[in-house]
Parts: structure tokens; sequence; C-alpha cells
């Protein structure tokens, strides 16, 4: 797990969310979230423990999702930044789907372009962005409230 803006959002990848052992969950714990987003598509659904909130948005990193798909995970996420609930969004390598993700939806918490928010997730982090998926996502931002 990465932390993208201090004591509010991290980006992770499958193995974050999906415990091989039963020490797994407690990274979650001893970093204080209390959300996670999954947006692997080709990864089974997580089993985390009840006190954790969870919300998984099977997104495809080549493309074709729907645009309400799109658009209601990255409000979602926007919704627990602004609540100021501690998130996790992952994908399967955290390199892709969830940095997009998390990029759009701290732009809009943030009132910073998404390539703005990018470049810092860069810095922390290896990235491999889908140019179909970001497009994707940019056509959706607009609509997010």
């Amino acid at each position: 797990m990465h932390e993208i803006q201090t004591n509010l959002l991290w980006i992770g990848h499958a193995f974050d969310i999906r415990a091989l052992d039963s020490q797994q969950p407690r990274a979650l714990f001893e970093a204080g979230i209390e959300a996670v987003v999954d947006v692997a598509y080709e990864e089974a659904p997580a089993y985390l423990p009840r006190q954790l909130i969870y919300c998984r948005f099977p997104l495809n990193d080549g493309g074709g999702n729907e645009p309400a798909h799109l658009l209601q995970c990255v409000q979602t996420l926007g919704d627990f930044l602004s609540s100021g609930t501690r998130t996790l969004v992952a994908c399967s390598a955290g390199m892709s789907r969830s940095p997009t993700i998390a990029a759009f939806a701290l732009a809009k918490h943030l009132s910073q372009t998404p390539d703005e928010i990018l470049v810092r997730i860069a810095e922390k982090r290896s990235l491999e962005i889908k140019p179909s998926l970001w497009s994707d996502v940019e056509n959706i931002f607009a609509k997010l409230r």
C-alpha cells in the first residue's frame, strides 16, 4: 500500500485486500483504513473483516466500462474523501485502475487536475496507466458532484 493523501487515501493491489494469512488485514487496521474500494475485474471479491466498508466496482483496464459505473466508482471514492473516511483503492497490480480512479476522485476533492494528482502518485509508486481507461474516466469527470 502507498499513502497518496496523508491520513486519507492509499493505493494498493489485490494482495493488500485479499488475505493470504490471518495477519494481512492488520496492515489495513494499522493504517486506520475504514473503507476499501476494489476495482479489480479479474480478482474474486475480497473477504474483509466486517468493520471495514467494502465497495466493489469490477472495472476493465482496456476500456469499455459503462460510463454510469465509472461515474459511481469515482463519485463513491470522492464521497469517502469528502467525509474524511480513510480509504484504500485497489486493483490487481495497483498500477493502472486504482491510480486512475484515485487521480480523478482526489482531483475533484482537492480542486486540482487529474494530471497534477497523477504526477504526485507517480512520485510514490510505479504506474502503467492505460490510455483507454484514462480517457473513459476523463469523459465522465465533468459529471462528478
